[in-house]
């Protein structure tokens, strides 16, 4: 009897031990699903961190070469704010050279205003001279036209 319990008992445990390999079985089966869509899932991401990858080059390179014709530009851009600069020195040098020869001009019209007053007053009297001159041909050649 003693061995009966002892086959019995040895059949119950084959059978529990039969029971604990299914459902570790049908666990590993689980994990193993489970792994398969992790695996899945991080080939994705490989494939999306490649595409970031090469899209995050792509715009150093953009951004580098945007850098260089920034560059550019700005050294263009310094050499038409050096010739500005030189236009707007010769401007200024411009107007102070007719300022001066303004100041000369009013100078000399300062100086000369009495010879000039003389010129104007004897220009007249030239003028009154000539008028005068020519009233009195014209009388002379009425006369002589009116008396004949």
């Amino acid at each position: 009897m003693l061995i009966n319990l002892l086959y019995i008992s040895a059949f119950i445990i084959a059978i529990a031990f039969l029971v604990l390999v299914i459902y570790v079985s049908k666990t590993l089966r689980s994990v193993q699903g489970t792994l398969d869509q992790v695996a899945g899932t991080l080939g994705g991401i490989e494939k999306q961190m490649q595409g970031i990858s090469s899209e995050t080059e792509q715009l150093l390179h953009k951004t580098n070469s945007l850098m260089d014709d920034i560059q550019h530009k700005s050294e263009q851009l310094n050499t038409v704010v050096v010739a500005v600069k030189d236009v707007g020195t010769s401007l200024q040098n411009f107007n102070h050279s007719v300022q001066r020869l303004s100041n000369n001009v009013v100078q000399q019209m300062d100086k000369n205003q009495d010879k000039v007053s003389q010129v104007v007053q004897w220009s007249n009297v030239v003028m009154e001279l000539v008028e005068k001159w020519n009233v009195k041909k014209k009388q002379k050649n009425e006369f002589e036209r009116g008396g004949m």
